[in-house]
This record gives C-alpha cells, sequence and structure tokens, in this order.
C-alpha cells in the first residue's frame, strides 16, 4: 500500500510550496481540509482561483487592489508625503503603526544585480513620474526599503533618480528595537544605532 495516497501527495507537494510550510504542516493542513465538508473546500479553491482571477495592482501606487483605479486616495491621506516600500506586506506593517498617514509607493521588488533584477524590473520609473507630475506636489519620499544590501542600492539609486526635483528624501530610523539587548545586536545595526542618534527625551 502506497501511503499517502497519490491524491494525497500531489495536494502535500503544492501546499509544501508556500512559504514557511513545510512538509508536516502541509500534510496536516490535507487532511484537516479533508474533515471538513466538500463545500468548505470548494469555498476555499473558489476564493483562490477568484483571487487569482479578479485581483488587480493600483496604477498609480501599485497596491494589490480590486481595482486598477488608485486606491490610496480613498480616504483622506497627506498627499505630500510618499513613502517607498519594497512590497505591500511592508504597507500593512507600516498601516498598523497608525504614524503614517501619507501615500505609499510599491516597487514590488529591490534592484539586485545579483538576481538579475534591474532598475526597469521594479517600479522605479513610475515612482520618478509620479514624482515629477503630482498634484499636489509631494514635498517629501521617505525610503522605508529593508536594510538590506539590496534595499541600500535600492535606496542610492531611487535618490540619485529624484535629486533633480528637489523633493525631501528621508529613510526610516535603523537600530536597536525596544526591547533588544545591544550584546544581541549585529556591529551594523549597532552602527547604524550610534551613527543616527537622536537627543535624549526624558
Amino acid at each position: 500500500m502506497n501511503f499517502p495516497p497519490k491524491l494525497v501527495d500531489n495536494a502535500i507537494e503544492e501546499i509544501s510550496k508556500l512559504p514557511g510550510i513545510g512538509k508536516k504542516t502541509a500534510l496536516r493542513l490535507v487532511l484537516h481540509l479533508l474533515r471538513q465538508s466538500e463545500n468548505s473546500t470548494t469555498n476555499l479553491t473558489d476564493a483562490l482561483n477568484d483571487l487569482r482571477a479578479g485581483i488587480k495592482y493600483c496604477g498609480t501606487c501599485h497596491i494589490i487592489s480590486d481595482t486598477t483605479d488608485c486606491t490610496c486616495k480613498t480616504i483622506k491621506r497627506d498627499l505630500t508625503t510618499l513613502c517607498v516600500v519594497q512590497d505591500t506586506p511592508d504597507v500593512l506593517a507600516i498601516e498598523n503603526t497608525a504614524q503614517y498617514r501619507g501615500l505609499y509607493h510599491v516597487l514590488g521588488g529591490v534592484i539586485s544585480p545579483i538576481e538579475g533584477i534591474g532598475p526597469a524590473d521594479v517600479n522605479i520609473d513610475s515612482l520618478i513620474n509620479r514624482v515629477k507630475s503630482s498634484e499636489p506636489k509631494i514635498e517629501e519620499v521617505i525610503l522605508a526599503l529593508s536594510p538590506t544590501m539590496e534595499g541600500d542600492t535600492t535606496a542610492f539609486y531611487i535618490t540619485k533618480k529624484l535629486k533633480e526635483f528637489g523633493v525631501k528624501i528621508t529613510s526610516i530610523a535603523r537600530g536597536i528595537p525596544i526591547g533588544g539587548e545591544l550584546e544581541y545586536a549585529d556591529e551594523v545595526t549597532l552602527g547604524r544605532s550610534i551613527m543616527t542618534r537622536t537627543n535624549y527625551e526624558q
């Protein structure tokens, strides 16, 4: 007897391709789905099919949307500030802080010569055009990119491209997280924390 059966094995193989899902977790998920009603499984597959067929990306900010029209202006936001992020999860993370009320621009990746990803492969040209033609004028661009070599390369390239427009360019602070201990911080993070130190406020 072959176990698991071919149909189960195929499902495990596909589910285990998802990030953070190993073969054991995939098996548990498959067995869970089999214990549910057929209607529940059908609803899940229908939702996934609808997701692939119907999802769009905002034509302006490139955030995942139901339409190609810009959804970033549907609620009151600061139209003069633009936060540049790598992908949609970064938008969700920043929104969860409730500290930012400006607009977003999703690059959809970062420049990575090693992986063959150049400036033309991410949404940098549309960012430049957006800053150039925005009304009201965008006064500040916040670079909220991960502190990796690729993130820094992308930030440097964007900064160089935006210089001629006279826009203020800032980046998110990088340093020791609240509750973190210095002895466990890597040298780069600790070095950046010292270089970007601020006045102590009681």
